[in-house]
């Protein structure tokens, strides 16, 4: 089933060598314009190479926002990438959607969608038994992108994948 994304999840993963969990859990990554534009692809970013792959092969998808008074209305409180995103989601008929940022899953989850980040794909991964360890990919996302993981997300994600 292909899923929305916004930006962080798909750098964030990129930038871990993870993003190929995201293709073997979704179909297909489609995203909105304002998130095509922020991938690192022509930078020397970690993961970019991955991420140029990902577009080239197709499975990373630009798709067009038809609603554009609810992109602009979800922007006042949102960044352009999690408004296009979540107008995206609905616009697609998608209930899940790839996103971090704390206010964009609020705001994901008050319209009626399911927010799941790079730390959910990554513990549907373990659960799956196609990564080792959630603790080293989250040190990793902190170590290599500064990616903001607070000390009870980290715990209550190493619980809930079994490697308290």
């Amino acid at each position: 089933m292909p899923v929305v994304s916004n930006t962080s999840p798909i750098l964030g993963l990129a930038a871990i060598r993870c993003l190929h969990l995201a293709r073997q859990q979704f179909e297909r990554l489609e995203i909105p314009p304002s998130v095509f534009g922020e991938l690192k692809t022509q930078t020397d970013f970690r993961g970019a190479a991955e991420v140029a792959q990902a577009l080239q092969a197709g499975w990373i998808v630009q798709e067009t926002v038809q609603d554009l008074a609810l992109v602009q209305a979800l922007a006042l409180d949102l960044d352009r990438g999690e408004s296009e995103a979540i107008a995206l989601a609905l616009q697609r008929r998608n209930q899940q959607v790839l996103i971090d940022e704390s206010d964009g899953r609020a705001r994901a989850r008050a319209m009626g969608l399911k927010p799941i980040g790079a730390l959910g794909v990554l513990l549907r991964a373990k659960k799956l038994g196609q990564i080792n360890s959630v603790r080293q990919a989250m040190l990793d996302l902190r170590r290599e992108i500064g990616f903001y993981i607070s000390d009870e997300l980290f715990v209550l994600i190493l619980r809930q994948a079994g490697e308290e």
